[in-house]
């Protein structure tokens, strides 16, 4: 066990740390399988294409606020702990999800309304920006040494299952009521149902009264950082820029095919949005069942293995698989997006304990909201913009599978110039 800690209390942590994780993953996440209908709620034009556009704007704008909130709560959550840090990160994002839900739109208000949109958005940016790096550490900081893969695996659960949540929730609400219904009050249910969700996971981390015993044991011995943001640039530099490059495959592969699909899906292919979420939560449930799998084989075998595999197959795959796609309906569609779970899956559990691992216990907060927002603002907000950019440039609906391959194809070198770290204690300082 980690030092200090009795089994139950480390299980406790993994539930108070994965909950409040998916809660708050669903909040971000419905913006972007909405996106669609708040292209046409918030940004109405007679172009198509640059409603959309303008809306996964705005869905990007929320990504360039993440490392700004990585700052925030990385240098709290060093300094004070991650306990209290992540409470009030899920207390901004709830607050944030709910106020669209109450938005007046473009018809009703005018430029006001897409205005109001973006300043909720950066609110939700500056939230998520410290809930990754915060819950990752939670989680992989209350593992035992031989288990940190397994538990940290349980924050990309419940990051794909906040997607799945939300993906879930929106294609109920698409399928049941009518466009009319949808587009007057529908669409608001996902965001309104936000406030309840935060509430208890509020109440989760506040419950539970202990900071990570890797925290306590800086405090103890006096090793917290003073100013862990300057310690993180001035020390841990090189792991940052691993960290970036890391996450390049990670957040590319999780924005095209977790977030963007359904809107691909139904814009490029012409299936129903309901169909269209369908299979994406169908993907979703795969991945998610494949995650903590994939976490405890990486104790076993080790991270790297698994996660070069994973990169590897999204560089080789992606285009024969969008051509595939292409040319089927709903089956061919679902078929996939399973496969591509299930190639995602190896990368993805892995991840949070692989990331944990590159920094020291009194910047790790810092350092990892840092350098990991820094890469989803750069290459994952904007995947779904992109994509659709190189759609409209090209003329083919194959186009974003470049971007993916790009991206699988650098974090791959990355990969192979990183050490294995499963078998190595986490460091102090």
């Amino acid at each position: 066990m980690a030092v200090g800690v009795d089994r139950s209390t480390a299980k406790r942590a993994v539930v108070v740390g994965a909950v409040g994780n998916l809660l708050e993953w669903y909040d971000f996440a419905v913006y972007g399988f909405l996106a669609s209908t708040i292209a046409t709620l918030f940004f109405p034009s007679d172009n198509r294409l640059a409603s959309l556009l303008a809306s996964f704007a705005v869905f990007a704008v929320g990504f360039f606020a993440r490392p700004l909130g990585g700052f925030i709560f990385g240098h709290y959550g060093d300094k004070v702990g991650r306990r209290t840090t992540l409470a009030a990160s899920i207390i901004l994002m709830a607050t944030a999800t709910f106020l669209i839900g109450l938005l007046p739109t473009y018809a009703q208000v005018g430029i006001l309304a897409p205005i109001l949109l973006v300043v909720i958005r950066v609110i939700q940016g500056l939230s998520a920006g410290g809930e990754w790096g915060g819950s990752a550490s939670f989680l992989v900081e209350f593992a035992p040494e031989s288990r940190r893969g397994f538990y940290g695996s349980w924050q990309q659960f419940t990051v794909v299952g906040g997607f799945l949540l939300g993906s879930g929730i929106s294609a109920l609400l698409s399928s049941v009521l009518s466009e009319d219904a949808f587009l007057s009050w529908g669409w608001r249910l996902p965001f309104l149902f936000g406030l309840v969700l935060g509430v208890v996971g509020l109440y989760l981390r506040l419950s539970f009264a202990e900071d990570t015993p890797e925290f306590r044991k800086i405090e103890i011995h006096d090793e917290v950082a003073r100013a862990p943001i300057l310690s993180t640039f001035r020390n841990n530099l090189s792991a940052m820029l691993t960290s970036i490059g890391y996450t390049f495959h990670s957040t590319v592969a999780f924005y095209i095919f977790l977030s963007y699909m359904p809107t691909y899906v139904s814009e490029q292919l012409g299936l129903p949005l309901s169909l269209a979420l369908t299979s994406n939560a169908i993907g979703l449930v795969l991945l998610i069942t494949l995650i903590p799998m994939m976490g405890a084989l990486s104790d076993r075998i080790g991270r790297r293995p698994l996660v070069v595999a994973s990169s590897i197959g999204f560089a080789v795959l992606t285009y024969p698989l969008f051509v595939l796609m292409s040319d089927g309906g709903f089956l061919i569609v679902l078929v996939v997006q399973l496969i591509f779970a299930a190639m995602y899956a190896p990368f993805s559990g892995p991840t949070p304990a692989t990331m944990v691992e590159l920094f020291p216990t009194n910047v790790r907060y810092s350092a990892l909201s840092v350098s990991y927002n820094i890469a989803v603002a750069a290459f994952g907000g904007t995947a779904p913009f992109i994509a659709t950019f190189l759609i409209a440039q090209t003329g083919t609906d194959l186009a974003p599978t470049f971007y993916v391959i790009l991206a699988a194809t650098v974090t791959t070198l990355v990969i192979w110039r990183m050490r294995e770290t499963s078998k190595i204690p986490l460091r102090s300082t």
